[in-house]
């Protein structure tokens, strides 16, 4: 059997974030929260009730938020590259 080497990966120096990566991950982090909100609004639905609270309607609404902060991130890094 051959002996296999440490790999020396593990000690390099994690690389600085690239050009909206920040964007992109809060991007997500809205967006998770936003579909939390619509999957709340629609069990409301479910329950038969007509009237959703404004903080369900508001936390849905982070939904194409969170989107459009990912996309903005991906575009300033895709730039970036060029």
């Amino acid at each position: 059997m051959r002996s296999r080497k440490p790999s020396s990966a593990r000690h390099l120096a994690p690389e600085p974030p690239q050009p909206g990566e920040r964007l992109v991950r809060t991007g997500a982090l809205v967006f998770g929260v936003g579909t939390l909100g619509i999957l709340a609004v629609l069990v409301l639905f479910l329950l038969g009730r007509d009237d959703v609270p404004l903080g369900a309607t508001l936390v849905a609404s982070l939904l194409p938020v969170g989107l459009g902060i990912a996309l903005v991130g991906l575009l300033r890094g895709a730039r970036s590259r060029r």
